[in-house]
Formats: structure tokens, sequence, C-alpha cells
């Protein structure tokens, strides 16, 4: 890489949640929803796509609007929102963007020639009738389509599956009440050739199976590993992905296992929302596999809210069971490996994020305190080059950021702002290795002390102990 990659790993100014990563000849395309920084709902921009070449994912390049919500006639007057898509490429060598809707019953399906180009509208997913997939008796509710082409047969992976009290919030009346489903399709990529059936149970299904912890919630995706099928998915916990494994793409799933929590929940000492190593929300992504490495891309909350996430991924480890390890929360991801022991960070590639007296699940309904620990940034959504950062930093409140090699740096130099009077503790999660002292000031401004910390692959940990509140931008060590 000629750079080092980072968490998240689009630029600060950049929300793309629900991110499926693909490869198509030498790069890989990432398809996501398109969230607005400070929006009042999910996804309420148009689909965008980004790219980097296979061997530098740390070079990222943006390849424009590919799918405005307008574009489908049914939707012309852009009430409807665009959530989760997906992308493939087809029997024809042409690329189809699935899609649904917010609030609209139905998938669409876009094509186009190239894998970010302008997709023009193809149809909508229909059974041999013309009736729409989702409009037909004993459909149930679609969303978040996931899709996976072989022999000459595409399977469309959908589902959205609530709790009996989360029914008032379902977009439609068909409230799916079993689970993830697959739809057979013919090679002209919308016909249905075998109506839907569950994969696997959601909530209302999943007790006295191997799912019961880990019911399907939504964010449907596939993946063929080694052989295997492994169907990836949101769980009702809605802060993990998880992964079910088949022998077939359309049926007889297991439970496999955890793959990723956007709050390390499952790891260590990190057992539910409140002592998460970071504030939760939803999540939705997939695996990447690029020459025998693996990667689980996901996303993150932001600005105390899940209507601003941002995409993150970091690197799996792959069992000679076929089992996935849980992959812990970093901020060098993409890297393959450790940041470097020098040079000026921002603080918004921070993986933990904690308040002295636990954390919380972002809820949709619920209001936040407009004075809570978060990232955020300064100016509007893609306004000029809006910097992030980390906001409201009180007593007790600790930024982690994994991981570094260290050598000979001697130095570490903070930027921050606020009306604050203490200190801020660096730790390398065992041991004291700077005390910065912090007075209040309204404009960023650096202060630089010793750092005293060993060789080697280190964590470093910010805690603010003091009155008041800070803001922190950026870190330098040298």
């Amino acid at each position: 890489m000629k750079k080092q990659a980072v968490n998240p790993y689009l630029p600060s100014w950049e929300y793309i949640p629900d991110g499926e990563p693909r490869v198509f000849g030498d790069r890989v395309y990432v398809y996501g929803s398109h969230d607005r920084f400070n929006g009042k709902g999910f996804c309420l921009n148009d689909y965008v796509c980004w790219s980097a070449p296979k061997d530098d994912l740390a070079d990222w390049r943006y390849e424009g609007v590919i799918w405005k919500r307008t574009d489908d006639p049914s939707n012309r007057d852009g009430k409807a929102t665009l959530p989760a898509p997906d992308c493939i490429q087809g029997p024809d060598g042409r690329y189809y963007l699935y899609y649904f809707l917010g609030r609209k019953s139905l998938i669409g399906v876009a094509v186009c020639d190239e894998p970010a180009g302008k997709y023009e509208f193809y149809g909508h997913v229909h059974y041999p009738d013309g009736e729409l997939l989702g409009h037909k008796q004993g459909d149930t509710f679609q969303f978040d389509p996931g899709v996976y082409v072989e022999d000459g047969k595409v399977y469309l992976y959908t589902g959205w599956c609530p709790a009996a009290y989360e029914i008032h919030l379902s977009w439609g009346t068909n409230v799916n009440k079993t689970g993830a489903t697959v739809t057979v399709l013919d090679s002209d990529m919308v016909t249905i050739l075998q109506k839907p059936k569950t994969i696997v149970p959601g909530i209302r299904k999943a007790r006295g199976t191997g799912f019961a912890k880990h019911p399907f919630f939504e964010a449907s995706s596939m993946r063929k590993i080694r052989g295997k099928y492994y169907f990836i998915y949101s769980s009702h916990l809605g802060h993990e992905l998880c992964y079910a494994v088949s022998d077939r793409p359309d049926g007889e799933f297991r439970f496999g296992g955890t793959l990723v929590s956007n709050g390390d929940i499952g790891l260590g000492s990190h057992k539910d929302p409140r002592t998460a190593s970071n504030f939760t929300g939803n999540t939705h992504g997939s695996i990447l596999e690029l020459d025998g490495r693996y990667y689980v891309f996901y996303h993150r909350q932001t600005n105390r809210s899940q209507y601003s996430r941002q995409a993150c991924a970091e690197r799996l480890v792959l069992e000679e069971d076929g089992s996935f390890r849980q992959a812990e929360m970093t901020s060098c991801g993409l890297n393959d490996g450790p940041l470097e022991g020098k040079g000026t960070y921002e603080a918004r590639i921070a993986c933990n994020l904690q308040k002295r007296h636990g954390n919380r699940f972002y809820l949709c309904w619920r209001k936040t305190h407009p004075f809570e620990l978060c990232f955020t940034q300064s100016g509007g959504d893609r306004e000029g080059d809006p910097d992030q950062y980390i906001a409201c930093m009180g007593n007790g409140c600790r930024a982690g950021f994994k991981y570094f090699r260290f050598s000979d740096a001697k130095q570490i130099t903070v930027e921050v702002r606020g009306r604050a009077d203490g200190r801020l503790v660096v730790t390398d999660g065992e041991k004291k290795v700077a005390d910065i002292p912090v007075r209040p000031s309204l404009r960023w401004k650096e202060i630089t002390g010793k750092l005293k910390i060993d060789e080697g692959v280190k964590p470093l940990y910010f805690m603010y102990i003091g009155k008041g509140r800070i803001d922190f931008r950026s870190f330098t060590l040298g």
C-alpha cells in the first residue's frame, strides 16, 4: 500500500452503511446505502459507489452516483428511500443492482455494462404471471436484497423479521413472521422460478434451534467459501453480523457464529450494549475474499444516532473446520497489520468509545442528549471538506485505538478544544504511557507531552479526567 488503511476506510465525510463488497476485475467495489450526516432517517441520499484496487485497500476512489431513487418508475416523486442494495454480474456479463424502496414491498433491478456506471431501470422481480414479488397472497414484506448467481440460476435472499412488539414499525401488512427467505430467479434476473422459502428462522421460530440466541432479523447476504455456502445476516440483537453454513444455496443452513459486533460484544468483558467497547446500533455487511484472505465489512454509528453510519472492515480468521473467529474492532482494519507508531492520526479512527458509566444501543425513536460522547463532524452533509472528531469527552470517557507498532516514539501531541480543566491520561492497556494537562480553549489547541511506551504492537487508550468536556480531533506520535 502507498498509504495506510484505517477505519472507517472511506473519507471522514462519507456515510455508507450496509456495505456489500464485490470483486469485479482487478478492483473491489462497495455497494451500500447512503446516509445523510445529521439526517432524520435512514438512507436519505442516492446510491453512490466506491472502489479500490485489489492490491491496495487504502486507495478508495469515489465513482459517483450510480442510481437515484427517482430512477425507479414507481418512485418518481422520490418519497421512498433507498435502503441496502446488492450487485452481481449476470450470466450475460452485465451488472445487476438489486434494491428495494422504503415502504414499498418490492425488489427493483437496475442494469449497467460496467460495475460503477450509471445504472438503468431493468424491472421489478415478479412471478411468471407478472405479479410482483411481495404482492402475491402469502408473500412477506420484501427487504434488504442479497443476490447470488450459480449455474444460470439467480438466488435472491430477502427478509425483515420483527418481533411481535415491533409490528407497529413495519412497512406493510405482510410482516415476515418466519425468517430469511430465498427466491430462485431465472437467468433473466427478474422472473421467479421457485417461490420464496424460509432458510434461517427469525425470533418467532428460532426457539429450540441452533439460531435461538442469534435469530435472523435483516441484512441478507450470500458468499461461497471453500465449497460451502455462507449466509450472512444481522441477528435480532442488532449490533452483530452472524453467519449460517450449508452445502446448498437454498436451504439446510446451520448456525455458524458471529463475524463481528460493532461493540465487540461477545469478546472479552463486553457482554451487552452497556459494557460494549463502542456505542452500538444496527449493522449490515458481508465477507470479502482476496487471494485467500478474508475480511468482514460492517458499519458503525456516529452523531448520537443510527442515521449517520460509516463503513468499516476487519480482517477475518477462517479456521480449518470452516468456522470464522469473531473479528475485533480495530483502527487498522484493511491495513493488514498495525499502524505505524509515528505520524498524525485523526481521532475519528478510534475503534473504542466508552462513557464512564457505560454505553448503550442507539434506538431510532429515542432522543439523545446533546452533550453525549460521540463521533461527529463540523459542516453539513458532504459540505466542503468537513473534519470529523470525537465530541464531548467528559470525566471518565475513553477513546481507544488499535493497533500501533512502536519502536522509538518519545512524545505525543493531542489536538483538543473545550471548556475543560483536567488531563488526558494515555495507556497501552496495561500501564500509563503519557499524562497530558488540558486547559480551557474554545479553539483547537495542540498540547505535547512525553510518551514512555515499550516497543511492540500495542493499543492506545485516551481517558479524560477532570472538569468539563473536551473535543478531540487528532494526535501525533513522534
